[in-house]
């Protein structure tokens, strides 16, 4: 049986919301896709520090590739677990004066006025795995639509081939359009690689196409509803 590379049980997290974040269960195995829908983005980066380590729960455990987050007991430890996670988050600031790809680059070396040959051989593979056109690469980032700036930061998360790709409503400012194929691309890109997505959004149709499992949070209780399949039985009455 394949074990889990993140697994919550009644974990709570009092971070001065209105309510603590609570996760009555959830387990996540290696290459899945799942997509969590009900928490806003304060609840959302609160739960990707509890899955990576940067905070501790006030009560239940945290298990990230079969270990307690209790047990890691220094920075150089911490730091081997971060590796292993990609953050697409619009937390992670673009450098809107820099290219495309100098932007890419930016995971392999801070040298970005003239990107080695070998790194920047190994960004234009990635912006090309993400879909990113050619005729952008030398664009300002600041002047890339919001899709292709969420595509952006899902080259940066991918570029130290993580385990486990986390989303923090990734599709926020992104027409209604390019959500579907977005989610969609994302999934695939994960899949070919082997690596888990937890998707944190508030845009089922985003969620419908990144992930296999939608889990609805309830707040008050913690519990993860899967709906996908209440509500395509509903659409095809």
């Amino acid at each position: 049986m394949t074990s889990p590379v993140l697994d919550l049980t009644n974990t709570v997290k009092d971070y001065r919301g209105l309510r603590p974040l609570r996760i009555e269960r959830l387990e996540v195995i290696s290459s899945e896709s799942v997509a969590l829908v009900g928490l806003d983005e304060l609840m959302a980066e609160v739960f990707v520090n509890l899955v990576t380590g940067g905070a501790l729960p006030d009560a239940g455990e945290v298990r990230i590739f079969g270990r307690s987050s209790s047990t890691i007991s220094d920075s150089t430890e911490w730091l081997s677990v971060v590796d292993r996670f990609g953050i697409v988050s619009r937390r992670a600031v673009l450098l809107e004066a820099f290219t495309l790809l100098q932007n890419v680059a930016v995971p392999f070396t801070l040298d970005l006025e003239s990107i080695p040959a070998d790194v920047e051989s190994r960004v234009v593979k990635l912006a090309r795995e993400v879909d990113l056109p050619e005729a952008a690469w030398n664009s300002a980032v600041a002047t890339l639509d919001a899709a292709s700036q969420v595509r952006v930061r899902l080259a940066r998360a991918l570029a130290l081939d993580p385990d486990v790709v986390l989303l923090e409503h990734p599709t926020v400012g992104v027409g209604r359009q390019q959500v579907g194929p977005l989610g969609e691309h994302i999934r695939t890109v994960a899949r070919r690689r082997g690596a888990a997505v937890v998707a944190l959004t508030g845009d089922t149709a985003f969620a419908n196409a990144v992930a296999t499992r939608v889990l609805t949070l309830d707040a008050s209780t913690g519990r993860l509803t899967d709906r996908r399949g209440f509500f395509s039985r509903l659409r095809h009455r």
